[in-house]
């Protein structure tokens, strides 16, 4: 049977049937960045690209955007996990930026072949990714020095949480703790739940930086990650800071902390 003849015999209009849904102009945009970030960031779920999607479009519904994600296919495959039960003491939270910090390291290799190491520390409490070794080879001694260079342009924490690698348990680390004051804290032996901020850190560079890139050499290397590191503390949304970067996160805290130092002394002047 003819088109003509089975939309005369339902009653149906042959231009109903033919029409074909066409996105909005705004709908069009939004699929086109959205599908821009989801290639750039092939880690980022849905909510950190509606923070991304938001500052350059506006106030948009996120179930307008989740349309949009699922329509295109955008999800990221989600991978079983065994649950697994720790009986281990939580360390105490860090109260404030620069009171507790987390050091690890973190392997890859060059393209050809040839292996290197990232060592990275972050500040618990803000999350800011305070800096980065990258190297063939990284020492306690090479620790000992780049820390205490630290020092003289930012104040050291009153403990720094890390596992039990050589590296940190060298003489020259101890020789650090003591002369500058900074405890270290050492989590049990197979237990890296424990340093859990540098752990879950460690994922996401990983995710988002080793696994996308090739390196020609070291100096590549540290190009690539050093780009990562400034753009995972100005401008990626971090979902433990209320979807915002670390240090916009920092700002936030030390104008929060400004108002109410400014605010106990107008109380306590009037009080006196």
């Amino acid at each position: 049977m003819s088109e003509r003849k089975s939309c005369n015999l339902i009653n149906i209009s042959r231009s109903s049937i033919r029409y074909k849904h066409k996105l909005s102009n705004p709908d069009e945009l939004i699929t086109r960045e959205l599908k821009k970030l989801a290639i750039k960031h092939i880690s980022y779920g849905l909510p950190r690209l509606v923070v991304l999607i938001r500052k350059k479009f506006g106030s948009i519904n996120h179930k307008r955007i989740e349309r949009i994600y699922r329509q295109n296919h955008l999800q990221i495959p989600k991978r079983p996990h065994k649950k697994r039960v720790y009986r281990s003491e939580p360390l105490p939270l860090a109260l404030h930026p620069g009171h507790r910090w987390s050091m690890d390291f973190i392997s890859d290799r060059l393209v050809s072949g040839r292996p290197f190491r990232v060592f990275n520390l972050i500040d618990d409490f803000s999350r800011e990714l305070i800096f980065q070794i990258v190297d063939s080879s990284i020492t306690g001694t090479r620790l000992n020095r780049e820390m205490s260079i630290l020092q003289e342009y930012r104040k050291l924490p009153q403990n720094i949480v890390c596992d039990n690698g050589p590296e940190f348990r060298s003489k020259a680390m101890a020789e650090f703790s003591l002369k500058h004051g900074v405890k270290l804290c050492f989590i049990p032996p197979g237990k890296p739940q424990q340093n859990a901020f540098v752990e879950s850190l460690n994922g996401k560079f990983r995710a988002e930086c080793l696994n996308q890139s090739e390196f020609l050499s070291l100096n590549h290397a540290r190009e690539i990650i050093n780009s990562w590191r400034e753009e995972y503390n100005n401008k990626r949304p971090h979902s433990s800071l209320g979807m915002v970067p670390p240090n916009e996160f920092l700002l936030t805290y030390k104008r929060k902390i400004n108002n109410q130092e400014i605010l106990n002394l107008v109380m306590d002047q009037n009080m006196g």
